[in-house]
């Protein structure tokens, strides 16, 4: 199983788009300090996921996503998402 996954940093008030196959690992790798967009805030939260069978699935979804450019758009499929604890943005 792959996933796609949108997370929010309230204190940089900003969404994060991504895939993995370990959503797991990889909210708490974001939420390390390190180098990169995610690292030195730490208060990443999983906000919105969905779930492929193949990784290709999953990156075409991620893409198509990123190439919103939207925050808008982002914040309905956050919103729309069902039984999602989503911030009040």
């Amino acid at each position: 199983m792959y996933f796609v996954y949108i997370i929010y940093s309230s204190l940089r008030n900003i969404f994060y788009v991504g895939s993995t196959s370990d959503i797991k690992s990889r909210i708490e790798k974001h939420n390390t300090n390190h180098k990169g967009f995610t690292g030195k805030v730490g208060d990443w939260k999983l906000v919105f996921q969905e779930i492929y069978e193949t990784k290709d699935a999953a990156i075409k979804r991620e893409k198509q996503i990123k190439s919103w450019k939207s925050r808008k758009l982002i914040m309905k499929l956050v919103e729309s998402s069902a039984g999602s604890e989503h911030p009040d943005i």
